[in-house]
């Protein structure tokens, strides 16, 4: 936690931190005092008895000693450690000493409690110390962009070592609509790193809440910031921190991810930049694309369904024991404001294994992010209201998946991390259905066998028609 704040006590869940209690002209006597620590969580509190131990602390509860030795004229060290469960938070601290006659309480301060990935039973835990370090504690990224033909990288300063930034990222948690609806419960959840993302991701975008970002991919940027001008999350934090927390103007999917990686590294969860060339964007949920063209090859406007030349995500590390074991791992969260889940904008985690395993039930929004990978693109030719040619194109979609390499300015491929073996049986080839119903445009008509020449897919290529990300 070192670098995260000059003005605050920061310290990770399950692993121990000193304080020392000074006794004006007395010492402390175990033998005739008692002394209790208290947390307190908003109304939620737990007292803590101080025990003289010499033993280690335990994981699963708070736990607070005077080690042999630690006991001093006018002081006193205590050693206290949270359960590894803990809710990421700033706690506030009292003391009260006890004796045969009184009890007196002081208030100590506060301190704030992150994720602890370097502890094995920790949800985050990673075992590899390179990996938190790039995924952690590194504050600089790179972030992929524009064609899977054409590759081009952009440093971004992730900032969390910023003066400000962790303040802002706390703040956020506070006033999400999970917290302003129910602090208790919103404060008691915050155990979870799942949880955790699901909140942070919705309050990236300001669609629903009281959020950081405002989208925009078309028109004028007036009144606002270019996305392509940002180069770092601190000031859009900065920024949203100073107006009152009114979103920011203007990001666009990188800039979303971005900010959320930020903050989840501020929290203490492994997370990375993730890049997806040729991402599908499925509207109506049936993990296809489907296209309409003319004869001739002209692209009708008649289907909702997208494919952006890239788009950004974040993936962050955690268990899964909602899940299984299996699910365990990177989890995607997209921030970017595309479609509701479960009534709000918002995108995962969802477990990268299930996405290659195509478990697409898989909480959350599975078959969404399994369409921005690995969907269908359904190209059908009209001819007067009727479907008279179809083409099935499985390679277009997902093309690349780029992360930045683990202390290396080179891309990661993640590609074959998502996409599992699919079959290509009906793809790039186009056939006519026969005897079978199709339906077109919110009409059915009936299709009837029929040959042709299938004209050249350059005129209905559909992987570069959106420069959306």
């Amino acid at each position: 936690t070192q670098g995260l704040s000059k003005a605050q006590l920061v310290v990770r869940r399950g692993k121990p931190f000193k304080l020392t209690l000074f006794f004006r002209g007395r010492s402390w006597s175990p033998l005739l005092e008692s002394l209790w620590l208290e947390v307190c969580l908003g109304r939620l509190s737990e007292r803590i008895p101080v025990r003289i131990s010499d033993r280690s602390c335990c994981s699963l509860a708070w736990w607070a000693a005077v080690y042999p030795g630690d006991v001093h004229s006018q002081s006193v060290t205590v050693h206290l450690c949270s359960p590894v469960q803990s809710s990421v938070a700033t706690y506030q601290l009292l003391l009260h000493i006890e004796d045969a006659n009184c009890r007196m309480s002081y208030v100590v301060g506060t301190f704030v409690l992150l994720c602890n990935p370097w502890l094995k039973d920790d949800p985050v835990y990673m075992p590899l110390d390179v990996h938190i370090q790039e995924y952690v504690k590194s504050d600089y990224g790179l972030i992929y962009m524009g064609t899977h033909l054409n590759v081009r990288s952009r440093p971004w300063s992730f900032g969390q070592y910023e003066p400000g930034v962790l303040e802002a990222c706390l703040q956020l948690l506070q006033v999400s609509p999970q917290h302003l609806r129910d602090p208790d419960k919103d404060f008691l959840r915050r155990a979870d790193p799942a949880y955790l993302s699901r909140v942070v991701c919705a309050m990236v975008n300001c669609n629903d809440d009281m959020g950081i970002l405002e989208g925009r991919w078309q028109g004028s940027y007036a009144g606002g910031v270019n996305p392509v001008e940002w180069s770092g999350s601190a000031d859009i934090l900065h920024r949203w921190v100073s107006s009152n927390c009114s979103p920011v103007r203007y990001g666009q999917c990188w800039v979303f991810a971005s900010v959320l990686c930020t903050v989840m590294r501020v929290l203490g969860i492994p997370s990375r930049v993730v890049t997806v060339f040729n991402s599908a964007h499925d509207s109506d949920g049936n993990v296809k694309i489907t296209e309409f063209y003319t004869s001739t090859g002209e692209k009708l406007g008649l289907s909702k369904d997208s494919i952006w030349n890239f788009h950004v995500w974040v993936e962050c590390w955690m268990k899964r024991p909602d899940l299984g074991a299996f699910f365990d791992g990177w989890q995607v969260v997209d921030p970017t404001p595309q479609e509701k889940s479960a009534g709000i904008f918002c995108c995962g985690p969802c477990p990268v294994a299930a996405i290659q395993s195509r478990f697409l039930g898989a909480p959350y929004d599975a078959s969404f992010i399994f369409a921005s990978v690995d969907a269908d693109v359904v190209q059908l030719i009209v001819r007067n209201g009727a479907v008279v040619g179809r083409r099935v194109d499985t390679e277009c979609v997902g093309q690349r998946i780029y992360t930045k390499s683990v202390n290396s300015d080179r891309p990661e491929n993640l590609t074959q991390t998502y996409k599992g073996m699919k079959s290509k049986t009906e793809g790039n080839q186009f056939v006519v259905p026969t005897a079978q119903r199709e339906e077109f445009h919110g009409q059915v008509t009936n299709t009837v066998m029929l040959y042709f020449k299938p004209f050249s897919m350059e005129s209905i290529s559909s992987c570069n028609d959106s420069p959306r990300g």
